[in-house]
């Protein structure tokens, strides 16, 4: 059993940040992540031996977020598959994990639960179909493999993944034959008012549309994902109109030709930890769901358990970075490495 102050579990943007400061600070940390580096969904680490052909402003920031973790006294363990985590009787933490060496067994005071968000898709005829992949599987494939998900692809579901997979398809060389988008323009043109306080988010968005239109790819809006077609692999989609119940509105089905569809109905904050760990939850839809209460630094109401990142709540990556933070620095305070005046600053 390895016995450290403090488990960091995911090492996406909040997680790396938890950990960078808590070592900083002076406690031991041990950081734990499935995949094979830092980074998360948003700063995916490409393959190793694999040169992206035009590292984009993401590849960039996730590379300098790795560097600063190798420069760092943490201690890493990636392509770990964390199978169990339970409270010790005598306080605290163990986390058990499966490795490429063999099994990891690790105890703390603290853990720092920043597993991020889960994809959802609602199922439609068709949806097993290969050549029908989430968005976040898609990402995967531009950001750490540096592969198109097809020739001629519709990317369909909601929210801003939309444009930012089908805006990174074509700048990859690909062909987005449908931006198919359940939400209206009226509800977009809401949410647009809310992103007028983040300007640079919003500058990025209008950057992907800007992309997205100057290319004369069709967007749909208020319209969603009809059946899937093909015998042994996806060769159409069908796209339908939504009424304002959500349901299909009495309207023929349109239909496009591809051999690829990129589909994602939202995220759900990945907060099996905490709710594993009898953490009380709270229902917000606006945050994606059931999420676990939390103080202002990220600790529930079980002593020593932080959660942070789109796994607490969902408000992506730039939140996360600053919720990491300050869950770190929080649990070097409560160990005792910080006095209360360097905490506050």
């Amino acid at each position: 059993m390895r016995q450290t102050d403090l488990i960091v579990l995911g090492a996406g943007p909040a997680g790396t940040e938890a950990a960078l400061a808590a070592s900083a600070a002076g406690l031991d940390v041990v950081l734990v992540e499935e995949a094979q580096a830092a980074g998360g969904q948003v700063w995916r680490a490409p393959y190793p031996g694999l040169a992206l052909p035009k590292p984009d402003e993401d590849a960039t920031a996730g590379a300098a977020l790795r560097d600063r973790l190798v420069a760092s006294r943490v201690e890493t363990h990636f392509n770990a598959r964390a199978w169990s985590v339970n409270t010790l009787p005598e306080g605290g933490f163990r986390l058990d994990a499966a490795t490429e060496s063999g099994p990891l067994n690790l105890a703390a005071p603290r853990l720092v639960a920043a597993t991020g968000a889960v994809e959802r898709v609602i199922p439609f005829p068709g949806w097993t179909l290969p050549g029908v992949v989430g968005l976040a599987a898609a990402t995967v494939m531009l950001k750490a493999q540096a592969v198109l998900p097809g020739q001629r692809v519709v990317v369909a579901g909601c929210g801003p993944l939309l444009a930012a997979v089908a805006a990174k398809i074509l700048a990859s060389g690909g062909e987005v034959v449908a931006v198919v988008d359940r939400a209206s323009r009226a509800e977009w043109l809401a949410a647009t008012r809310h992103l007028a306080t983040r300007p640079r988010l919003l500058a990025r968005g209008l950057g992907w549309a800007l992309r997205i239109a100057g290319r004369r790819v069709p967007v749909l809006f208020g319209h969603a994902i009809h059946a899937a077609e093909g015998q042994d692999v996806l060769e159409a989609v069908q796209v339908a109109p939504l009424a304002t119940d959500g349901s299909f509105a009495a309207a023929p089905p349109r239909r496009f030709m591809a051999d690829a569809l990129c589909v994602g109905d939202g995220l759900v904050p990945g907060a099996e930890i905490p709710r594993l760990l009898r953490a009380p939850m709270r229902f917000d839809r606006t945050l994606g769901g059931w999420v676990p209460q939390v103080d202002a630094e990220g600790r529930t109401s079980i002593p020593g358990l932080f959660a942070v990142g789109d796994g607490a709540l969902l408000r992506g990556q730039a939140p996360a970075v600053h919720a990491g933070r300050l869950a770190g620095l929080a649990a070097a305070h409560d160990a005792g490495r910080s006095d209360a005046a360097a905490f506050a600053q």
